[in-house]
Formats: C-alpha cells, sequence, structure tokens
C-alpha cells in the first residue's frame, strides 16, 4: 500500500520539490499552502493549511485522513525568515517568526500523533537548517525557531521511538529557493545598523544564489522515508555537512571569523 504523506509549505522551495518528488516516486502526497489554489501542484494534491491556527491544522490533517484513511509520514517545512538586527525586531514580530517556525511544527505534530501512535508506526520530518546550528547574524529570530525547532525534535526522538514513531531533522546549508526574496524585514529600522544589515542581506543574497538546488533537500527526505531505521539528523549540502565539524574543535574566535567574513559583518 502506498504510504501517504503530508508536506506543510509545499507552494515553493523545497516543499514543492519534496511534494513533487514523493508523488513521482508513487506516493499519495499531500502539500499544503495558504492559498493552495494559486500553487502548482504537478501530482500533488494541494490543502489549504495555516500552521499558525489550531483550527486550521486539525481540519487539514482531518481531510487527509478522511480521503486515505492513513497519514504515515509527516514532512513540517512550512515557514519562512524574519530579517533585521535583533534590537530593531519587535516582540510582535519574534513571536510571529516563533508562530510559524516552531509552534507551527508543534500543532502538527500534536494533530498527527494520536493517528500514528495508534498505529504503532510513523515518521515526523522536521525540515531544520544550518541556522539550527550556526547563529545568522540580523536573523536573530529566524535562528532561534530554528534552534528550537532542532531541541524540540532532540526531545521526541527520545519520546516516540518505543512507540513506534521515528523523528528525523533535516539540516540544509544554503539554498537555492525564493526565501530570501520573500523574506519580510523587521519594521523598526536603526541607523546604527543600517550599513551592516545592506552588507550582510547583499552577502546572503549571493549565498542563496550559489545554494544547492532544492531537489537535493527533496533528495533527502525520500531516502529517510525510505529507510526502516533512519536516524535523528541529516546534513545537505557542503555547509551544513562541515561547519558544525569546524565548531566543534576549533576555537570560538576562528569560527566566528569565518561566520563574520561570510556575512559581511
Amino acid at each position: 500500500m502506498s504510504k501517504t504523506i503530508l508536506v506543510t509549505g509545499a507552494s515553493s522551495g523545497i516543499g514543492q520539490a519534496t511534494a513533487r518528488l514523493l508523488a513521482q516516486r508513487g506516493f499519495t502526497a499531500f502539500g499544503t499552502a495558504r492559498k493552495p489554489q494559486s500553487a502548482q501542484s504537478q501530482g500533488v494534491t494541494m490543502l489549504a493549511l495555516d500552521v499558525r491556527s489550531d483550527d486550521s491544522v486539525r481540519a487539514c490533517v482531518a481531510q487527509v485522513v478522511a480521503q486515505t484513511g492513513r497519514l504515515d509520514v509527516l514532512v513540517n517545512n512550512a515557514g519562512y525568515s524574519l530579517t533585521g538586527a535583533a534590537e530593531e525586531t519587535s516582540v510582535e514580530e519574534a513571536k510571529a517568526q516563533l508562530e510559524t517556525n516552531f509552534f507551527g511544527v508543534v500543532r502538527m505534530v500534536n494533530a498527527v500523533l494520536p493517528g500514528m501512535r495508534a498505529a504503532g508506526t510513523g515518521k515526523i520530518i522536521n525540515i531544520s537548517s544550518l541556522a539550527g546550528n550556526t547563529a545568522i547574524p540580523f536573523s536573530a529570530f529566524y535562528s532561534a525557531s530554528k534552534f528550537a525547532v532542532e531541541g524540540y525534535s532532540e526531545s521526541l526522538w527520545y519520546e516516540l521511538r518505543p512507540l513506534g514513531i521515528h523523528v528525523s531533522l533535516v539540516e540544509p546549508g544554503f539554498v537555492n529557493t525564493p526565501i530570501g526574496e520573500a523574506s519580510p524585514v523587521a519594521a523598526r529600522p536603526l541607523p546604527a545598523y543600517a550599513a551592516t544589515r545592506t552588507r550582510m542581506l547583499t552577502a546572503f543574497g549571493h549565498a542563496l544564489a550559489g545554494g544547492i538546488p532544492p531537489e537535493r533537500v527533496a533528495q533527502r527526505v525520500l531516502r529517510i522515508i525510505e529507510s526502516p531505521d533512519p536516524g535523528l539528523r541529516y546534513r545537505v549540502g557542503g555547509q551544513a555537512t562541515w561547519l558544525p565539524r569546524l565548531r566543534s574543535v576549533v576555537p570560538w574566535s576562528v569560527y566566528a571569523a569565518g561566520v563574520r567574513k561570510t556575512f559581511a559583518v
């Protein structure tokens, strides 16, 4: 029987590439978007979902189960990147970032777990980031959201393994997606940060343009789904592979100098 898989945030980028690849491989793939009617599906059934809303999350999962009778794999990908200095970012903007990127994951997991526990099987794949290991300057709350996903997922791994449910994190480095173009900027810019912020955003844009294609991340998700006993962490791309290793062996001053150079700060 074909596995039923739900991929959040599938209107573009990593989510879209993942949902399309899974559909091509014969899985019953559902993708989500806040405006599914405008998303390009290509074999993927698109559903409406706002991960900030408990009601929307419950309705989306219920719709999948009503159509297929089961939900085998959840891929949590929905999210966005808020840019701006930490001081420039209001508490309301910071809360909104965490509401989508972190609590959205929590809502989705809580919605699928009763069915997976009853079945005694299931996989939860959370799309994290290199930013969950190495904070990005002028993206303090995006980085915080990914650090939070990392800790949450690691705890879940311990809790759900005895129940037959696997939890995995996918940690890409720079990926060539529209996330940079779509990133909202903190609404309260301060002159003290203007020059550095401008340099950082330019450097960040160049890094994304030279990043790996989202299809590389989708391939890793596919391998996790096909694995009988997947691990917790999967790093995708050169930076995501060697930077965390480097961080663990070199002095902080050396590592931080490299980060500052990368982001022109």
